[in-house]
């Protein structure tokens, strides 16, 4: 086996404490922040000389992680958040949550807004799309079953 584990996601946000308030409503917990700077970091992504303020978010089972930046140095160059659920690339992260409805609550205190609307998959899933702060796109899932 070549692979051990996804490690983490990354995002690049406009609003670092925005992100981690909204994360955090959902459930993650923020393992730690950290400024990532040099040339060094820049031979990794090929960015040369950078300046990253990241944020470390855990899922509560411990399986999964977001890595947030907000970058410094360089400028950020491209926009992606507001492309439609048919755009290539990476599109979204999916969360299962026990009550959608509470947690559709609990995140429209952090501004985030219904894309369409919930729907029914079967008997299985209760799904939605949502935009939270900065635009994201996030799936939720509340399995029925």
């Amino acid at each position: 086996m070549t692979i051990q584990r996804m490690d983490n996601i990354g995002i690049v946000v406009d609003d670092l404490d925005a992100t981690i308030a909204f994360f955090s409503e959902l459930g993650l917990e923020l393992e730690g922040r950290a400024d990532i700077e040099g040339e060094w970091a820049g031979r990794v992504t090929g960015l040369g000389d950078q300046h990253v303020e990241i944020a470390m978010m855990r899922t509560p089972d411990g399986h999964s992680r977001l890595e947030l930046s907000r970058f410094l140095r360089p400028a950020v160059v491209a926009d992606h958040r507001n492309a439609p659920v048919n755009a290539l690339g990476y599109l979204r992260v999916m969360f299962a949550v026990d009550d959608l409805d509470d947690t559709l609550a609990r995140l429209a205190r952090h501004d985030a807004q219904l894309v369409g609307e919930v729907v029914r998959y079967e008997d299985i899933y209760r799904l939605c799309y949502i935009r939270g702060p900065g635009g994201l796109l996030i799936g939720l899932a509340e399995e029925l079953r």
